[in-house]
């Protein structure tokens, strides 16, 4: 990601030189009051939801995503990246923490510049996805393997989380009775023939699930194959 104008954030590993947490919170406040003038002075899509487009938003209650609450996401960076272009894409801001492998190149340039990255959270992952909870719209908190949180455990990160206004997603990380759950599957690829060819781009079946809300999954179409369009339809049920 050098030479690209994403606003990446590496913070010190725990070690010899390492940042207290004390200053890993004054370095992401600090980016945060940087993003065009301040990120919190507004909000997209209201107080209670961060809007999606297309069919997906059909999928989702109230058309997107719920603010101050925990959303669970499977591990589907292609998901997630769509997730951050739309919320940027209309004004948004996101930012995401611990996933050094997920690639942004599907993000513009402006969109580029609406995303904080925190690939290597060094010292509490959690406690730096709360901090950028405080002022952007959606937050990506992602861990390499599967942890699960007992209510204890969870009880700072959901304090934060209630007391910002961003939709936190996480992947790899559960917490108990999340609002919203949100998985995708590979579908189909696009551009492959028997034997030969590349993959064009793959369509994605997404689905959601929260207490009282069902709706038939939606098929999200993602790459060249649609010559640079994301087509959404529902999946019939």
């Amino acid at each position: 990601m050098n030479g690209t104008p994403i606003r990446l954030r590496e913070l010190a590993p725990d070690g010899g030189g390492q940042l207290s947490k004390a200053e890993q919170i004054a370095q992401l406040r600090a980016q945060l009051a940087e993003l065009d003038g301040g990120a919190a002075q507004e909000q997209i899509g209201g107080e209670g939801v961060v809007p999606l487009g297309g069919e997906l938003a059909n999928v989702l209650p109230n058309g997107g995503l719920p603010r101050r609450q925990v959303t669970q996401v499977s591990d589907t960076p292609s998901l997630i990246v769509e997730i951050l272009r739309q919320v940027t894409e209309a004004g948004g801001y996101v930012g995401v923490v611990g996933w050094p492998e997920l690639s942004y190149a599907e993000l513009s340039a402006q969109a580029l510049r609406r995303t904080v990255a925190v690939p290597e959270p060094g010292l509490d992952a959690v406690h730096a996805a709360g901090v950028l909870a405080e002022g952007l719209d959606v937050v990506v908190l992602h861990a390499r393997s599967e942890i699960q949180f007992t209510p204890a455990q969870a009880r700072p990160l959901l304090a934060r989380v209630r007391a910002g206004g961003a939709a936190m997603l996480c992947v790899n990380v559960a917490v108990p009775s999340p609002a919203l759950r949100m998985s995708a599957d590979i579908a189909r690829f696009h551009g492959i023939g028997r034997g030969r060819g590349c993959i064009a781009g793959i369509d994605l079946e997404v689905s959601a699930h929260a207490k009282g809300w069902k709706r038939p999954p939606a098929l999200l179409t993602l790459g060249s194959a649609t010559g640079g369009v994301t087509r959404l339809k529902a999946v019939p049920s």
